[in-house]
């Protein structure tokens, strides 16, 4: 059976965030993420949309507290 090819790629320019610091960028997206996912729910396929752009924009490392943050009711943005 062949693999499964899927196409890499960095996020899109946003001309939201012009800098080159994209942390907004990464952030706005994350929580773009999980307001989708709240509003369309878990299946609606164009929020994936965002998870790809801050899985590529994102240190690993603030993706996993965040989750965890969300987890324990403590994160700061509002979803």
């Amino acid at each position: 059976m062949p693999a499964i090819s899927e196409k890499l790629g960095t996020a899109p320019f946003d001309p939201r965030f012009p800098n080159q610091n994209q942390t907004k960028y990464c952030y706005q997206s994350y929580v773009d993420f999980h307001r989708c996912q709240k509003i369309r729910g878990k299946d609606y396929e164009p929020c994936q949309y965002f998870k790809r752009v801050f899985t590529s924009m994102c240190p690993k490392a603030w993706v996993e507290k965040w989750d965890g943050q969300i987890e324990a009711g403590t994160f700061a943005g509002r979803i």
